[in-house]
């Protein structure tokens, strides 16, 4: 029996270590390739590690972060990333909070309400989704994150009403006699015991709004605002053509950030996942 784990252990590491290796790969031709001279990615040396004829240095990165727009689109990307997720962690949280609390039909229907707004595709809102951001003025980076709040609460309700159904009500019970209101009791209470799940929701929404390209395409102003994944899209240089390295080295260091940002709090996802969508 002990042989028959080892074997089958032995096989499952194998198989993850290729899936490694295929979900790297495209990071790694990415960084390798912004590290070449702009003749070396555009023939068939593309797939060849960078040699001293092809080497470029940082000069794609430093023409890069030079290029016109690429730091007020790093900023506009900040900006809508920092207020979306923390629109999705304090509101959601204190929706989830709610829906636990409170037992009426209702609120049931509510919560199945945002289960069910993980599984409506994206292409059924798109379109009337344009016309009423720009009816409503949310074509802006500023306040965009209520559209994001909106398309992310399903997940963050989902799992955050999970691990919500684990924390003893009497708890809460005990901070109220000693004079808490409701308001205090969630923030000095609820939401410190809520940290595995805020973080791994945190890093999951930040992952999907920095790197959406979607939806600020139809929402924002193209030519007064652009993220950085619309900014690669359009990174052309003179006479409309695509500057490879620069766009490379603009990837990479659009990718670096949210991937340090995975790496530190990728051990909290785990848990958060796993207590929103087992406990309770």
């Amino acid at each position: 029996m002990r042989k028959r784990k080892t074997a089958r252990g032995g096989i499952l590491a194998i198989v993850l270590a290729i899936l490694a290796v295929l979900y790297l790969y495209p990071i790694f031709m990415i960084l390798m390739n912004s590290l070449k001279k702009e003749r070396s990615i555009t023939t068939a040396g593309a797939f060849d590690l960078p040699n001293a004829e092809s080497f470029a240095g940082v000069e794609n990165f430093t023409n890069a972060i030079a290029s016109k727009g690429f730091l007020a689109s790093l900023g506009y990307s900040l900006v809508i990333t920092v207020t979306s997720v923390a629109a999705i962690l304090i509101f959601c949280s204190m929706c989830a909070w709610f829906i636990t609390r409170v037992k009426s039909k209702w609120v049931q229907s509510l919560y199945y309400l945002f289960v069910f707004s993980m599984v409506v595709p994206f292409q059924m809102v798109m379109f009337t989704l344009s016309q009423t951001a720009d009816r409503l003025h949310l074509n802006t980076p500023w306040n965009i994150w209520i559209i994001y709040l909106g398309f992310g609460a399903g997940l963050a309700v989902f799992m955050f009403a999970g691990f919500m159904k684990s924390i003893p009500l009497e708890i809460e019970e005990a901070s109220m006699i000693d004079g808490c209101n409701p308001l205090q009791t969630y923030f000095l209470v609820v939401l410190p015991i809520l940290r595995p799940t805020l973080v791994s929701v945190g890093i999951l929404e930040a992952m999907w709004v920095w790197n959406d390209y979607l939806l600020p395409t139809l929402v924002l102003d193209i030519k007064s605002y652009k993220t950085i994944p619309m900014l690669i899209q359009y990174f052309r240089g003179s006479y409309g053509s695509v500057e490879m390295g620069p766009m490379m080295a603009s990837i990479m260091l659009t990718v670096i950030p949210i991937i340090i940002v995975y790496l530190a709090g990728q051990k909290y996802i785990i848990k958060g996942v796993a207590a929103g969508a087992i406990k309770g």
